[in-house]
């Protein structure tokens, strides 16, 4: 194996600088790090207009969970070849190594959009860089979110105060298509992916009930569009669209349409396509015949 590129993504901006001088230090690896989603997808773009892309990147899983303005809390102490301590000075001791030096975490620019948290970046980037391998830091064991990162396509789950040993050995193993989660955390989150199974077979089961009419409706209502909408797009009078969706409702078992989407999205109901765009020019139809 190559040099392996890491891209260290985490808003406190300390631990992040912190945990990418100390992988910076192995001899195999190359480091940056990124202070927000938007920086992050600019730094990805960025390393793969260059033709060096990322191998893995290391995610906080409350990437952004902080309210504008305010101070976080002090994150866990980075890894350390021996297990969690207290960040080091800036200055190193006398006789001692100081790690490569890394660039400053990049900012986020003011007004840009980011997902809701890290989970979010990795779904994000899921589709579009199949071949980035991610792992969430997190600085609590929750089998919920865990499942939810691995849902999302994360490959891997680890403690912020793990050692520095055991994050190289998960970034080395997720690299040969490894799955890494704590051994405490592994009964839970199966717990949690069966769960999420049987929610969905269940979902999937009560969609199959539709009628094919019934499903074109829940579709349009998965795209967002209201009654008017869905009966322009049908070419079916309002009535007879708030007949369907009475219909979608009850068979589905729900009280509103909100409920419909999520139940549809569970089920893995994509939104109804764009309507086409209207035929411009001069179109007029004659006899059977469109002439222009």
């Amino acid at each position: 194996m190559g040099r392996i590129r890491v891209l260290v993504v985490d808003d406190h901006r300390i631990f992040a600088e912190s945990l990418a001088a100390a992988l910076a230090a192995e001899p195999d690896v190359d480091v940056s790090a990124a202070g927000s989603s938007p920086a992050a997808l600019r730094a990805l773009g960025r390393a793969a207009a260059e033709g060096r892309p990322y191998d893995v990147m290391l995610v906080d899983a409350e990437l952004g969970a902080q309210p504008p303005g305010t101070m976080p809390a002090a994150p866990a102490p980075p890894p350390t070849a021996s297990g969690p301590r207290p960040t080091a000075p800036a200055s190193a001791a006398p006789g001692s190594t100081a790690p490569a030096p890394t660039a400053p975490v990049p900012a986020p620019r003011q007004g840009e959009p980011a997902p809701a948290d890290g989970i979010s970046l990795v779904a994000g980037v899921r589709s579009s860089r199949p071949a980035l391998r991610s792992v969430v830091l997190a600085e609590q064991d929750d089998p919920r979110c865990a499942a939810r990162a691995l849902q999302a396509g994360a490959s891997g789950w680890v403690a912020k105060d793990c050692s520095l040993q055991r994050l190289l050995a998960v970034i080395r193993g997720v690299l040969r298509d490894e799955t890494h989660l704590p051994p405490a955390l592994l009964t839970g989150v199966l717990r949690e992916l069966t769960a999420a199974r049987r929610h969905r077979t269940e979902s999937e089961r009560l969609v199959e009930s539709l009628t094919p009419r019934e499903r074109e409706v829940l579709r349009c209502m998965v795209a967002g569009l209201g009654r008017k909408a869905v009966a322009e797009r049908l070419f079916l009078s309002p009535h007879t669209v708030r007949t369907h969706m009475q219909n979608v409702l009850g068979k589905l078992g729900v009280h509103s349409t909100l409920a419909a989407v999520a139940l549809a999205r569970r089920a893995g109901v994509g939104p109804a396509e764009p309507a086409p765009p209207p035929l411009t020019g001069d179109v007029v139809e004659r006899g059977g015949q469109l002439a222009q």
